[in-house]
């Protein structure tokens, strides 16, 4: 397997697992991965926050623990990475107002690259306007924007994820295994045991 080259765009407030995790699950099995948030630089901090499932109407949100980025945003090329991933969280809502980081989503989806999105991350494929036609998974209360979009919402268990072309989907990080493994089959990494 070759290593990849992947793009992770975050933001303050970002869900911590749903960054945490496939930053570190990616980087374990071999790829080079760039985690920037426009407005930062390599080197600096967004602040996550950790979104949990405890019987209220929608998600509780706790602090989550400061992710350290190790790119800058305006000194990347999006042609030179493979794929890109769009964890969740609250940054998306503010993410997909800066026209760069919608110009890099719709390289991706242009270029017909992995994408891996999370939660509210269908806001920046939404906004992006890359979901036309498309099924997508997300966080149920995204369902009107994907389908607004003129995407077919994907209402899957919070625990699966979601496959349509190129791009990877789920609704929350209980999803995370599955999300992972589909992802890592788009990118074509192997793992032997």
């Amino acid at each position: 397997m070759a290593a990849k080259k992947i793009l992770m765009i975050t933001g303050d407030f970002t869900e911590d697992y749903e960054t945490m995790v496939p930053f570190q699950a990616l980087l374990m099995v071999g790829h080079s991965v760039h985690a920037v948030c426009p407005g930062k630089k390599a080197g600096e901090q967004v602040r996550t926050a950790i979104h949990d499932f405890e019987g209220d109407q929608t998600y509780s949100e706790k602090p989550g623990h400061n992710f350290t980025l190790n790119a800058t945003f305006d000194e990347i090329d999006v042609a030179t990475y493979d794929a890109l991933v769009i964890p969740g969280g609250r940054a998306p809502e503010y993410l997909r107002l800066n026209p760069k980081v919608i110009a890099a989503v719709q390289h991706f989806a242009g270029a017909n690259k992995p994408i891996a999105a999370i939660c509210h991350g269908a806001q920046l494929l939404s906004a992006a306007g890359v979901l036309s036609g498309r099924s997508c998974s997300a966080y149920p209360a995204c369902a009107p924007e994907v389908k607004a979009a003129g995407g077919n919402y994907a209402d899957i268990p919070v625990d699966q994820a979601h496959v349509d072309g190129n791009l990877v989907s789920a609704p929350a990080w209980p999803a995370h295994p599955d999300w992972l493994a589909k992802f890592l089959l788009a990118l074509g990494t192997r793992i032997e045991l």
